[in-house]
């Protein structure tokens, strides 16, 4: 038999009712072979014992269940955000806070590329600027012979410059959805949803999903998912083309590896029955640290750029209602099929008026091929109410909720997208829990950071940017959201039978913390200190 090692730690929370709290675990083969004290494993033989971590306190390993792999990618290009942010490499970003700081900052930035090269730029948000938009004038400044974009920071839209334009296509007579228009009726810049970037990013050369499944932003996001005491992430959008596969195949095989990644392909660009079938295909090449077979679709956009789609009485400014990045109709024939084939979905939905038509979806699938244990997983979530979760409960749908946007757009949505009674109850985790639904919490990243013991303070204090509580009546406590970023998420990406909690038989995938999260005030949650992970019986230490 393969050898036996005993780690002793300050204190193990397990999220295993039976032993909620131990000081020891026994490993071998990479699984938990016991849980307890020194002596755990004494029925098993000789053991070697680890005294490495006996300062730290362990953690199941972290599960994040929205992230993209782009977070180990978009380092690649300039920073334009407003918030200060921290690159893989530990190097502080400030953040811009108006229009003028961007300008001069991708202006220097510029100055690093070649003559040809395009400038692309990420991060920039919209919803801080209230009293202006960024458009092509702004951007005309820093050159009108290079093309330049920059990608908001949900991803949803872009900005570009008068080249950039002309390269796409895009003039006085195009009559396209999400291409904004002056009163004279030339294009702004400004790009709203998939239809209407993907022109320019194909010109510009811009693939950021290809990017993410290169070798090196493989490993950028193991390292990264390493640094937030991250074991198991999803990848919530991924191509998944063969060339792809054989990439992550080998990056993800190396021993030293230090997370698993859990890819979603996107229910894009085939028919449903195509979607599925190379779904099914793709599960059975799963590895120990590749898990594939699931898919993700696409609904509505983003409320902080106002293209979600919303119930009545729609956004506080009189803006239109969002867009469909896939039309309900399509929703519906991607849902019967899915449910058919036994494909798990995971469904982005931020607007209220998507998550109606996606519950909708998923119970009219559910109705013509009746099954358990579907384990469908609705994404962001931000403005169900209890009406939904009810049905989510009665179905069996999962939600994942973006809780971290609490902090980050909070104030605004209050102020400047939905309305302050709304924005009391959006991200509602206490609501979800209540009406029994399996429920976990994520960052989106590179949407905000990779952290979840800041995802879960935000839902713990739901406090904003301002310092205000927002909807004092949604918070959850410590516990609750521990559970959340562990066996929470690992229930929402079918791997709670192998994650997400200590106990016999599972996985020895740890997150090393300085601190006990269940001991500090509840306010300092977010500040307990990780030290680093251990995947597979595998230390890997900051």
């Amino acid at each position: 038999m393969s050898k036996i090692t005993v780690f002793k730690a300050k204190k193990i929370i397990t999220q295993d009712p039976n032993t909620p709290v131990a000081t020891h675990v026994a490993v071998q083969d990479g699984k938990i072979l016991a849980v307890g004290d020194a002596d755990c494993a004494q029925q098993w033989g000789a053991v070697e014992r680890d005294d490495s971590l006996s300062h730290a306190v362990l953690m199941p390993g972290f599960v994040e269940g929205h992230a993209h792999m782009m977070a180990g990618a978009m380092w690649n290009y300039a920073y334009a955000g407003y918030h200060d942010r921290i690159d893989p490499d530990g190097r502080m970003w400030s953040g811009m806070t108006d229009i003028g700081e961007v300008i001069f900052g991708l202006t220097e930035y510029a100055g690093s590329l070649g003559e040809d090269v395009p400038l692309i730029g990420w991060g920039f948000d919209p919803i801080f600027l209230p009293t202006e938009r960024l458009n092509r004038h702004h951007l005309d400044e820093i050159s009108t012979t290079r093309p330049i974009a920059i990608i908001y920071s949900n991803f949803h839209l872009m900005c570009v410059n008068s080249k950039a334009l002309e390269l796409a296509g895009y003039s006085r007579e195009t009559n396209a959805e999400g291409v904004l228009k002056d009163p004279d009726g030339s294009p702004t810049g400004e790009l709203q949803e998939m239809a209407a970037m993907f022109p320019v990013m194909r010109r510009l050369g811009i693939d950021f999903r290809s990017l993410a499944q290169q070798a090196p932003s493989i490993r950028t996001y193991g390292e990264v998912a390493k640094r937030a005491g991250v074991t198991t992430i999803a990848d919530l959008f991924s191509t998944m083309e063969d060339s792809d596969l054989d990439v992550m195949l080998e990056v993800t095989g190396a021993p030293d590896f230090p997370v698993r990644i859990v890819p979603a392909q996107g229910a894009m660009g085939a028919t449903p029955e195509q979607i599925a079938a190379r779904a099914k295909d793709l599960r059975a090449r799963s590895t120990d640290k590749l898990r594939l077979g699931a898919v993700k679709l696409m609904t509505d956009g983003s409320i902080q750029g106002w293209t979600a789609r919303v119930k009545w009485p729609g956004y506080v400014g009189g803006q239109p209602n969002g867009i469909w990045n896939t039309a309900p109709d399509q929703i519906y024939a991607l849902c019967e099929v899915m449910q058919r084939e036994g494909v798990q979905m995971h469904i982005h939905v931020n607007g209220d008026e998507a998550s109606e038509v996606a519950i909708d979806a998923i119970e009219a699938a559910l109705r013509r091929a009746p099954g358990q244990g579907h384990r469908h997983v609705l994404q962001h979530c931000q403005m169900m109410g209890r009406d939904q979760f009810e049905r989510c409960a009665e179905l069996g749908i999962c939600t994942n909720i973006f809780a971290n946007h609490i902090w980050y757009f909070g104030d605004q949505h209050a102020e400047a997208t939905i309305g302050e009674d709304r924005a009391l109850r959006m991200d509602s985790c206490r609501s979800a829990l209540d009406a029994g639904v399996h429920m976990t919490i994520h960052s989106d990243a590179p949407v905000t950071p990779l952290a979840p013991l800041f995802t879960a303070w935000c839902a713990v204090n739901r406090q904003t940017m301002s310092g205000r509580t927002l909807g004092a009546a949604q918070q959850i406590t410590v516990e609750e959201a521990l559970h959340a970023i562990t066996l929470g998420a690992a229930y929402t990406l079918r791997l709670d039978d192998e994650i997400g909690s200590i106990e016999t038989g599972k996985k020895a995938d740890f997150a090393v913390l300085g601190e006990d999260p269940t001991a500090v005030d509840p306010v300092a949650l977010k500040d307990v200190p990780v030290l680093g992970t251990v995947s597979g019986g595998q230390v890997h230490l900051l």
